[in-house]
């Protein structure tokens, strides 16, 4: 441990500012992901044909990014913590994008 203050945070940048989130912003976010969830349940008794699961994982897409963003305080964080997220979410959804890639293209019902 170090003896050494560093006022300016030189040292360690990824520390150099704490960002406070009032209550109105979860406010905002809480909406937002009551909103979504409504449009999961609406979009549940569409019947879209083999669009339902991509629809579905879109809307769950969109708020596990507002989740990420606000709840884990990443929209608040440097641009090297916001990247290392983005590339994360970035191979989740390449990998649900050849799951989907893989359920669309099987021949329901023919065999």
């Amino acid at each position: 441990m170090s003896q050494y203050h560093d006022p300016a945070n030189v040292t360690n940048p990824e520390h150099a500012e704490h960002h406070i989130v009032t209550p109105r912003t979860y406010i905002i976010v809480f909406a937002t992901l009551l909103a979504f969830t409504a449009i999961t349940v609406a979009a549940a008794f569409v019947n879209l044909g083999i669009f339902n699961p991509i629809v579905a994982l879109a809307i769950a897409c969109t708020k596990a990014v507002i989740v990420i963003l606000f709840f884990m305080h990443v929209f608040f964080q440097s641009k090297l913590i916001k990247m290392t997220v983005a590339a994360g979410f970035f191979t989740f959804l390449i990998l649900i994008t050849m799951t989907l890639s893989d359920y669309i293209s099987r021949a329901w019902g023919l065999w």
